[in-house]
């Protein structure tokens, strides 16, 4: 294959078999890599890739869009949930966290509590460090009495610089908070009057059409996101994870329902809830499939549920290839958060059957298979507005089968999560090629982050060059 020539740009250029050449002339080597490892602008670009991608060569036999991250549907909701706040709780201010409410916003107060916390610990330390300062002054001062005047004004001209200014913690600079290479996005480049920004300005065109994409572009993040998935969901897991894996019919097994409410209503109302050992197993268990079932809009998108049901009708070894695409498309705190969630039931999955311990004790499973988790949570990830009650008592038999459907596309995400999560080095090849159209020097920073994090890397460079590269939708040699 011959390199391409692209306009005003020939030191950078896609030299094949998935390798690039950056600016600094430094060869980077596409590899397989998790999703969440892709930067922000990235992730915007895979969705737009996987959407054709679906649309050209998947025949699902019905219309795919890429699904909202439902802020349009959060001040109607917020409006409901105020009403119902106030009928039903004696403070009026209160309005749910969790529950209900759209998975960005649930993300969002996190944020928002977890930088209350942090301001107001920040706060407690510049106290603390201000009274601590002002003491050795104070004892300075003492002496400076006892002493000549020449002496005090020689041993105290170097201490109030020291002494009266609080240690007030300075913003973390950003090659501590995110690594070496690192910049929030195109615009804060801009702001830092970056080389890479400059160059880009001169590159951006001019059509009309495009001024909305390079707008959108221009405000996200050119390194990976933090990580979205709500702090109950992950409180949850880990629980479940620590002290729940041997535990009979983890899932099946009812639960107190007072103590679930509340625990539910702590988390409602933005409590920084732990959860310890002396909580039930089935009650936390309980809590996270109320959570995922009262959702407004289910983890797997309502745009997207037919197109999940039909990969079932595509060839077995399509199938997966195929369903990763459509997790492309979910936004981010779905991605995130159904990663974490699947994650988890794999783990769960994996301690289903009885087995012999080291010390050759008998370790009873918890006997929820795949099948058996699939069966649970299916229909709380997968699912689509519900009909009246007579289309449902007329289509009682369809929704039988999508049922099993359902089902069926849930297990085989729980058995196969490793794989479906990461992005193939051809589909990285192609969002670098839709970037390079458009933003040829945005590319180059992204290889040299790239090849940072390559050498970075525990895995020596031989080793890497050595792994299998599999297009998508092939997991295994």
């Amino acid at each position: 294959m011959g390199d391409p020539v692209y306009r005003e740009k020939p030191q950078l250029h896609y030299a094949g078999d998935f390798t690039w050449n950056s600016m600094s002339g430094r060869s980077v080597r596409l590899r397989s890599v998790p999703i969440q490892s892709l930067s922000e602008l990235e992730r915007a670009r895979l969705q737009e890739v996987a959407f054709y991608q679906l649309q050209q060569d998947c025949d699902l036999s019905c219309q795919i869009t890429i699904p909202k991250d439902g802020q349009k549907r959060k001040k109607s909701l917020r409006k409901k949930l105020d009403s119902l706040g106030k009928e039903k709780n004696k403070d009026r201010e209160f309005v749910p966290q969790a529950f209900g409410m759209p998975l960005s916003q649930v993300i969002a107060n996190d944020r928002a509590y977890k930088l209350k916390q942090d301001l107001q610990r920040d706060e407690q330390k510049d106290a603390s460090d201000f009274v601590a300062s002002l003491l050795p002054f104070g004892n300075k001062r003492q002496n400076k009495e006892l002493s000549s005047s020449n002496s005090s004004l020689s041993s105290t001209s170097e201490t109030p610089n020291e002494s009266t200014s609080p240690n007030t913690p300075e913003p973390a600079p950003r090659a501590r908070r995110r690594g070496a290479m690192s910049v929030d996005s195109i615009t804060d480049l801009d702001d830092n009057q970056s080389r890479l920004l400059e160059a880009l300005q001169l590159s951006l065109p001019a059509e009309a059409q495009n001024k909305k994409e390079k707008a959108r572009d221009k405000k996200l993040s050119l390194n990976p996101i933090y990580r979205q998935v709500p702090r109950l969901v992950d409180s949850c897991c880990q629980h479940l994870e620590k002290h729940g894996l041997q535990t009979v019919g983890i899932f099946r097994v009812g639960s107190s329902k007072k103590r679930v409410r509340q625990l539910r209503e702590e988390f409602d109302r933005g409590v920084d809830v732990s959860l310890e050992e002396e909580h039930s197993v089935h009650d936390v268990a309980a809590l996270l499939k109320e959570f995922l079932r009262d959702m407004p809009d289910p983890l797997l998108t309502r745009e997207l549920y037919t197109a999940f049901i039909n990969t079932l009708l595509l060839q077995p070894e399509e199938q997966l290839g195929t369903l990763q695409l459509l997790i492309y498309l979910l936004p981010p705190c779905n991605c995130d958060t159904l990663h974490r969630l699947l994650q988890f039931l794999a783990i769960v999955a994996r301690h289903a059957n009885d087995n012999i311990s080291k010390d050759g004790q008998e370790v009873t499973g918890n006997k929820m298979t795949s099948l058996n988790l699939a069966t649970i949570f299916g229909p709380n990830l997968l699912h689509k507005q519900k009909l009246s009650d007579k289309e449902f008592s007329v289509q009682s038999s369809a929704r039988a089968e999508e049922s099993t459907a359902i089902i069926a596309v849930v297990q085989k995400m729980i058995e196969n999560y490793e794989a479906l999560f990461m992005v193939p080095p051809d589909l990285q090849n192609e969002v670098l090629i839709s970037l390079l159209e458009t933003d040829p020097d945005v590319v180059d920073y992204l290889l040299r982050r790239k090849a940072s994090q390559s050498s970075t890397s525990s895995v020596p460079p031989a080793a890497v060059q050595a792994q299998p590269q599999y297009p998508a939708g092939v997991f295994t040699p």
